[in-house]
């Protein structure tokens, strides 16, 4: 079932599409995160990105529960945007060398994520509302929530834990 397709012809179909597309770039996520967190040297940077990792894997399985709701088996349908996001992460941080520049890339390159991320949830949050899933709409909102404190906190390692200043400085 892709956007804009005669497989979406209800309100109902195109949630349903909308959280097979956060599925699968959650899962992807999951994939990219632990690279990131190897390569990190701030630690407060790996601190949160691993903080994230296990939040990521809550979040799945509040997306499962999502799914359960509307009596669906949890599934992701390929997402071109998240997986743009995270191969141009993947090539910027190969071209980087220096280590204090490369974390100030890796925060970027998860905003970049989180951004992303934020965007969705708070789209299929008002078409669950909409649409009356109230259940769905608790699972996605905490998802949500947790989306806009990691983005908050990699704004704090990079503004006030030193990673901008750094990477300036190298």
């Amino acid at each position: 079932m892709g956007l804009f397709t005669k497989d979406i012809k209800s309100m109902e179909d195109l949630l349903i599409h909308g959280l097979q597309d956060i599925y699968y770039a959650e899962q992807q996520i999951l994939k990219a995160l632990p690279t990131m967190i190897d390569k990190a040297t701030n630690r407060d940077l790996v601190a949160g990105l691993t903080n994230h990792l296990e939040e990521t894997n809550r979040q799945v399985e509040r997306l499962q529960k999502a799914f359960a709701k509307l009596g669906k088996e949890p599934s992701g349908t390929q997402c071109p945007a998240i997986d743009g996001i995270i191969k141009e992460a993947n090539e910027t941080a190969g071209e980087i060398e220096d280590k204090a520049v490369l974390d100030a890339a890796i925060v970027a390159n998860a905003q970049a994520v989180e951004h992303y991320e934020m965007c969705r949830y708070g789209t299929l949050i008002a078409w669950a509302e909409e649409l009356g899933h109230d259940e769905i709409v608790r699972f996605l909102t905490t998802n949500l929530n947790e989306e806009k404190a990691a983005n908050t906190k990699l704004n704090t390692v990079a503004l006030r834990k030193g990673v901008n200043a750094k990477a300036s400085a190298a």
